[in-house]
């Protein structure tokens, strides 16, 4: 059976191009006097949230050419999945990785906060070669290089990316303090800030909108799991999976996308890691596919992120559904901009825009895992 045929992608902004350039030309040419922007392109596989834009930096000198990576706001014209972008947010968090580990962050060449120049505030940082595993089709589909990987490259491929996590959730938590609120400190845990965080933004989604039966089950259930000891607070990446990887042969080149950077347990990033590929692979297999379903084993992930520090994961199935949850209030934010744009009919139960629902709701059962 062969896989259905990919749905059109919900648009991601409302930006003419064209002046886009032309914004970006006068602003590089303040700070860097001389230099033009050129080769202007948005990737096919540019993101829901923060819109990506590649471009070459030339200049000043003749010779001088650098690839480059505009990072903007959302659009607010294009109903953004996130309520705040804060760009000088994930431009602290990037210099931190940078100074503070070995993990390979691109280099940040200006960060621009006022919205003006642009159109909104955002960064450029260098572009790094290599390869991403691709979200259109999802990997675990077929016909890429991850997928016809041989099983000890793929591994080589996870060692690799627990590596990435370990050396992050090894940053003191006091470095990354500007992630928390000013008032945060000592009244409740990291943990329980991060999830109350989420149902604010859950209230968000739903604002003028129907309410989720499924998502609100499930905030239910995550306090009857609650971990008695949430663990050590680390540094959170956010959204940690390979598809914010540059991987040069098997190993990451460039480590990408901290709009979702916070503090918490370390179990954050490694149940988001597995779930999102959990995502993949249950799409795929709906389409009757193989998929790679040994791929990202939870227990072979877990035991694995334990040799490298000495942390042993627990309470995997509160994370792993919290990873789900999380999941879930995005799909709906990004069901509910297709519903604003005319691209799609408004169903009778909101559950239905959430594309993992089914998995969710065995979740929620306890019949998942």
């Amino acid at each position: 059976m062969t896989a259905e045929p990919e749905a059109p992608r919900p648009r991601t902004t409302t930006r003419d191009p064209a002046e886009l350039e032309r914004r970006l030309g006068a602003w590089v040419d303040g700070w860097l006097p001389g230099a033009t922007v050129g080769g202007l392109s948005v990737p096919s596989g540019n993101g829901m949230s923060s819109e990506t834009v590649l471009f070459d930096l030339r200049g000043p000198g003749p010779a001088e050419v650098r690839p480059c990576v505009l990072r903007l706001a959302a659009d607010t014209d294009a109903y953004a999945v996130f309520p705040e972008y804060d760009m000088e947010r994930q431009y602290r968090v990037m210099r931190l990785v940078a100074e503070r580990t070995a993990v390979p962050v691109p280099r940040v060449l200006r960060l621009e906060t006022d919205p003006g120049p642009l159109g909104a505030a955002g960064l450029v940082m260098e572009r790094v070669d290599g390869r991403v595993p691709p979200d259109l089709m999802p990997y675990t589909y077929g016909g890429n290089w991850l997928f016809d990987a041989s099983a000890a490259e793929r591994e080589q491929l996870e060692r690799s990316t627990l590596e990435v996590l370990a050396a992050l959730h090894a940053v003191p938590a006091e470095q990354a303090a500007f992630l928390e609120p000013e008032d945060a400190a000592g009244r409740t845990s990291a943990l329980r800030r991060h999830v109350r965080q989420q149902r604010a933004y859950y209230a968000w989604v739903v604002d003028g909108r129907p309410r989720s039966p499924l998502i609100e089950r499930a905030f239910d259930r995550l306090e009857q799991l609650w971990p008695e000891q949430p663990g050590p607070t680390v540094l959170s990446w956010g959204d940690a999976r390979i598809g914010n990887i540059v991987y040069r042969g098997f190993d990451p080149a460039a480590v990408l996308d901290w709009e979702m950077a916070s503090l918490g347990p370390r179990e954050l990033d490694l149940a988001w890691l597995v779930f999102l590929h959990r995502f993949f692979q249950d799409l795929t297999e709906s389409s009757g596919l193989p998929g790679m379903p040994d791929f990202l084993d939870p227990g072979r992930v877990c035991a694995r992120y334990a040799e490298l520090t000495g942390h042993t994961p627990r309470d995997l199935e509160f994370h792993l559904l919290y990873a789900a949850l999380r999941h879930a209030v995005v799909m709906l934010r990004i069901g509910y901009r297709q519903l604003h744009f005319g691209e799609a009919a408004a169903p009778a139960d909101p559950d239905r825009l959430i594309m993992h629902r089914a998995r969710l709701e065995e979740m929620v059962a306890g019949r998942y895992w």
